[in-house]
């Protein structure tokens, strides 16, 4: 009888493969640099519970690999850095506890991925939506977005984004890029924060304008109204951004050269000085989250009406009597961060044309503009 042959040792074990993503779906751990890159977004009203998205048991012959080597190996469709994040906000553990992405994982370790939200298939259900677009050929869209629109679909907001709306308007979204599911998205904007977003209709065309934000050479142009008045007319403000280390929720400020946060650029320009406000223009070099609503609050003018960040309350100016009235007054008619993306300018993917877009203020900071105005002209 011939020898039987010795069964050779099992790979790795995912304990719970039917929760493995869908081949067409993102990686658990887009969902969660999604979630840190637009938590404002976020206003689901769920507890503390959390859920388990992977379980992985190493093998009896696992050798010692770093915790995000061990998992991009085993992960699909991410990326170390995603990897990494994930581990730096607690959504991985080891053996039930917290370790950071140098742990050696070693024989029978069991490695799971944990997230606030029930496991599901990522699919952009198309939505009838009234978009504001303001231009339109083969290869790309333009679209005004209107504050309180999420743009892309994330824990606490799967329906009723940007992107459901363009699936609706358009009848094939390309996938994303780098691996990423971010159906023709090549930036974003908060969901407060109204303005121009440039939707890619091609493959070629989100890589070509993918290419030109990393270069640094689209022109982004943004209208903020700010608390007081910087005492520089212009300048530039350098510095790192990185989740804060007292609250995740919230960015940053870091200097420039440590290794926390990453590289930000913002030059800005005073438009009009109102006395305890003013309207100022935003150029973007980077595009951090949150970076001018950050750099904005680390020079000492938050942006008006921005709750994240300190200006939804009266922050110049007396905080009695008739002026702090009229200043709440008008943080009740803007009640959200006075910001929007006002102006696009990048090459065209084919043609290699200039384009060059501007849009106007939407009514309500419009509104608020017109009031401090007119509060400025009084001499009050």
């Amino acid at each position: 009888m011939a020898e039987l042959e010795k069964a050779p040792e099992p790979a790795d074990q995912a304990l719970n493969p039917q929760q493995l993503p869908h081949p067409a779906a993102p990686s658990v751990l887009d969902a969660v640099t999604y979630a840190e890159e637009e938590d404002d977004d976020d206003d689901s009203e769920g507890g503390d519970e959390l859920y388990e998205h992977h379980r992985f048991q190493a093998n009896r012959k696992q050798e010692l690999l770093r915790l995000d080597k061990f998992l991009l190996n085993r992960l699909q469709k991410t990326s170390r850095t995603r990897v990494q994040h994930a581990i730096t906000a607690g959504a991985v553990q080891v053996n039930d506890r917290a370790v950071k992405s140098n742990y050696r994982v070693k024989p029978l370790d069991i490695i799971t991925v944990t997230l606030p939200e029930p496991p599901r298939e990522f699919k952009v259900g198309p939505e009838p939506m009234d978009l504001d677009i303001r231009y339109e050929d083969s290869e790309l869209l333009l679209v005004n977005k209107p504050a309180g629109l999420v743009v892309h679909p994330a824990f606490g907001h799967w329906e009723g984004t940007l992107v459901n709306g363009l699936a609706h308007h358009l009848k094939d979204l390309p996938t994303g890029r780098n691996g990423e599911v971010r159906p023709g998205l090549v930036h974003r904007i908060d969901k407060d924060t109204s303005g121009l977003l440039v939707i890619g209709k091609s493959e070629y065309a989100m890589t070509h304008l993918s290419n030109q934000f990393f270069h640094h050479t689209i022109e982004r142009t943004y209208l903020a109204l700010v608390w007081g008045v910087p005492a520089e007319e212009s300048g530039t403000i350098r510095t790192n951004i990185g989740r804060s280390l007292k609250d995740r929720k919230v960015q940053a400020v870091f200097p420039e050269g440590e290794e926390l946060g990453k590289h930000a650029v913002t030059h800005y320009r005073v438009l009009q000085s109102l006395g305890k406000v003013a309207l100022v223009q935003c150029n973007l070099e980077t595009g951090r989250t949150h970076q001018i609503r950050v750099h904005m609050k680390h020079i000492g003018h938050p942006l008006f009406g921005d709750a994240t960040y300190g200006g939804d309350r009266v922050v110049y100016g007396q905080r009695t009597g008739a002026y702090k009235a009229f200043a709440e007054k008008a943080l009740a008619l803007l009640p959200r961060q006075a910001l929007h993306a006002r102006s696009l300018g990048f090459e065209h993917p084919t043609t290699l044309e200039h384009l060059q877009f501007e849009v106007e203020l939407p009514a309500d900071f419009a509104t608020v503009l017109a009031m401090w105005e007119e509060y400025a002209q009084s001499g009050q």
